[in-house]
């Protein structure tokens, strides 16, 4: 094979680095893989029996309200306790949370008259301890993965995602169909065991002696250094403008019924997580981008570019293509975003700013999916598509332009990059994160 040719394979596969280099990432990993197939079959069966038990498109639609408040309160107070406790404690303790509210589920829908009470209390219990469990997770990269290889480990994690958003919706519905939601909500129990018994291999992983104790000063001081850096703002307005004016999975069963293909509903809801699969296993290329605000604005206005052509494309095939390569899209500014936030932060303020993303990342599509209701309502399904994913760009663009120090970001110049390189350069080899082959504390 020639040289070059095996060069440009190299640059395409995912970089597996840091699961060779270090013990703590290939643990978390693992466990990340094990529940994410258990909990995306649980996002599949909690809606399933809620319409099986009422057969109310409201009874559904409240499940995402229930939600939404312990998101935002969990995702903001976990920041702060990531910052105060020790992460590998509070990942363990969530997951053991996690664990309960699904047995509960099991529990529940194996009763002769399951009750509807349960799904939506355990629905937003679980909901929000999976908010208090993720700025820990998010924060932990920053001391398993050293820091040059942090964009490799964004890859991988975006890759584990997607093969898990692609493969366990299906088994999930296969399963719910042939044996029963009691059985959907057994396999992740047992994933969440499975998971803490890797997890709690993970070394000790305490806050710094002087970290500040979680309080709602702290979660201010957050958030003032978050708007005080116009680049690390520009990660997060360029996301949720991204999601609220191009976001629009809530009309995907009307486009299936407007292309005469109900059947292809299932396609739709598919073609963004295959975009960003192919993004991801041939993401290696990110890896050697310095220009990360730059490439989170490109890869934003090809995202709203993409879905402003699925507003013309006629056929199943052509929608399904403009869907994946917007999933693709957001996957690359995923990738980017999350290697400046790795790259930038300081440890001692990274779970409080996880929290933050958190809820940018998260309340976008909620906000999207209803923009792109009402403007379908106004103005019809291909109006709001078409419209939605021109405003995006515009806003995109608009936000470009208005925070030149996000879009002239540069990882090798950054003050803050630079000043995160040297503390953990400078830092006790013995103590290396990605050297770590200590047994729990």
């Amino acid at each position: 094979m020639p040289a070059r040719l095996m060069r440009l394979l190299r640059h395409l596969t995912p970089d597996l680095s840091p699961l060779r280099d270090s013990r703590d990432y290939r643990l978390l990993f693992g466990a990340g893989v094990i529940t994410m197939f258990g909990t995306m079959i649980t996002m599949v069966a909690l809606p399933y029996q809620m319409k099986e038990l009422t057969g109310s498109y409201v009874a559904v639609g409240l499940m995402s309200l229930a939600e939404f408040v312990p998101m935002v309160v969990c995702g903001l107070w976990g920041g702060a306790i990531a910052d105060a406790l020790d992460r590998r404690r509070i990942i363990v303790l969530s997951e053991l949370g996690l664990l309960v509210t699904t047995a509960a589920l099991m529990v529940n829908a194996l009763l002769p008259d399951p009750q509807v009470w349960v799904l939506y209390v355990m629905g937003a219990l679980s909901t929000g301890i999976a908010c208090l469990q993720r700025p820990s997770l998010e924060a932990v990269m920053q001391q398993v993965v050293s820091h040059d290889q942090q964009a490799a480990a964004a890859v991988l994690n975006s890759l584990r995602w997607n093969f898990g958003a692609i493969l366990a919706p299906a088994l999930g519905g296969l399963l719910l169909v042939q044996l029963g939601t009691h059985v959907a909500y057994a396999i992740d129990a047992v994933t969440f065991v499975l998971s803490m018994a890797l997890l709690w291999r993970i070394r000790s992983l305490p806050a710094a002696e002087d970290a500040a104790p979680a309080s709602l000063k702290s979660l201010v001081e957050g958030v003032r250094y978050a708007t005080g850096r116009s680049d690390l703002m520009g990660t997060y307005l360029v996301d949720i403008a991204a999601m609220v004016f191009a976001m629009a999975q809530a009309l995907y069963p009307f486009l299936a019924d407007e292309l005469d293909s109900p059947e292809s509903l299932g396609l739709l809801y598919s073609a963004a997580a295959v975009g960003a699969l192919v993004a991801s296993v041939t993401g290696r290329w990110t890896a050697r981008v310095q220009r990360q605000g730059l490439g989170v604005i490109v890869a934003a206005v090809c995202w709203g570019a993409a879905i402003a052509l699925t507003a013309l494309a006629p056929s199943v095939w052509l929608v399904f293509l403009c869907i994946a390569l917007a999933g693709a899209a957001d996957m690359i500014s995923g990738i980017f975003r999350t290697t400046m936030w790795n790259q930038t932060i300081p440890q001692e303020l990274r779970g409080r700013l996880a929290g933050i993303e958190l809820l940018s990342y998260a309340s976008g599509p909620m906000l999207g999916n209803t923009r792109a209701s009402l403007m379908a309502n106004l103005g019809g399904l291909r109006f709001s598509l078409g419209a939605g994913g021109l405003l995006c760009v515009a806003a995109v663009l608009g936000l470009s332009a208005a925070l030149p120090k996000f879009r002239r970001y540069d990882a090798t110049t950054d003050e803050h990059a630079v000043a995160e390189r040297a503390r953990r350069t400078a830092s006790d080899p013995a103590s290396d994160p990605a050297a770590g082959q200590s047994a729990p504390a």
